[in-house]
């Protein structure tokens, strides 16, 4: 059942899915300080639910998001009675894998919030792009270190240094996006891809998602000997064999039907 967490986003849970659209279609879902905050919300609220295995984040509207709402940036300075919300924290701390449907436009801000996701599925209609140097604010929410590592550094710089768009195709072209649909299979797909997320045995999906990050941001000489050590503690827990054998054959059963 869907339902408004708060006045700008939309939540429903349904089989082990958590669908968070932002709700502001007629601003092109800007990022006013009472959307960071539902988002933030949102994300704790699907973190914290043990019936929620994975997120779907998306746009409602022609847009994902237009980024943060210049009008109200300009007259409060990113300020709500002394704080701003922080979607990017809670997106990074959200445990669960977060699939991007990005369904517009998805600018400055809102880049971010997609670059936030943990795999992006784009409508033939999204858009992404940087704007930060045309409004003279440095990036403060990751995008100047997540998408050199996304599409490498001198594609970012491309973006970064003129501002301009990058269509959907060059976003699946570039590696950006795992997907490129047409905009009504949007949905459907990202639904498709976290139900094949669900296949995975549910204490995999945090561990797998949190073993990439953390060894992302390590380096190599790094990250494997983490990877190790995470693997030996996780075979020595009982738990983490249960029911190994079942999902083995399984594995080998749709191998031998996609041959």
């Amino acid at each position: 059942m869907s339902e408004s967490d708060g006045s700008t986003v939309l939540y429903e849970v349904e089989d082990g899915i958590a669908t968070i659209t932002m709700n502001r279609s007629e601003a092109r879902n800007a990022l006013s300080m009472a959307l960071q905050r539902d988002l933030s919300a949102a994300f704790a609220r699907a973190d914290g639910d043990e019936a929620v295995r994975v997120v779907i984040l998306t746009g409602a509207g022609p847009a994902f998001t237009a980024g943060v709402d210049l009008k109200e940036f300009g007259e409060t300075g990113g300020t709500d009675d002394g704080e701003r919300p922080d979607i990017w924290g809670a997106m990074d701390g959200c445990s669960k894998p977060i699939v991007g449907a990005v369904n517009g436009p998805a600018i400055t801000g809102g880049f971010e919030v997609a670059l936030a996701c943990d795999v992006l599925i784009a409508s033939r209609s999204a858009r992404f792009a940087d704007t930060h140097g045309r409004v003279g604010v440095l990036p403060g929410a990751g995008l100047s270190q997540r998408l050199p590592r996304a599409i490498g550094i001198y594609r970012a710089k491309y973006l970064s240094l003129t501002g301009n768009f990058l269509d959907g195709q060059t976003a699946f072209d570039w590696g950006l996006v795992s997907h490129l649909v047409d905009d009504e299979k949007l949905m459907d797909t990202a639904r498709q891809v976290a139900r094949d997320m669900l296949g995975l045995q549910p204490h995999m999906l945090p561990a797998m998602k949190q073993v990439i990050d953390d060894g992302f941001s390590m380096t190599f000489g790094d990250a494997m000997p983490m990877e190790s050590k995470r693997s030996r503690e996780q075979v020595r827990q009982a738990d983490a064999w249960r029911g190994a054998g079942d999902a083995f054959a399984d594995v080998r059963d749709r191998g031998r039907e996609q041959k």
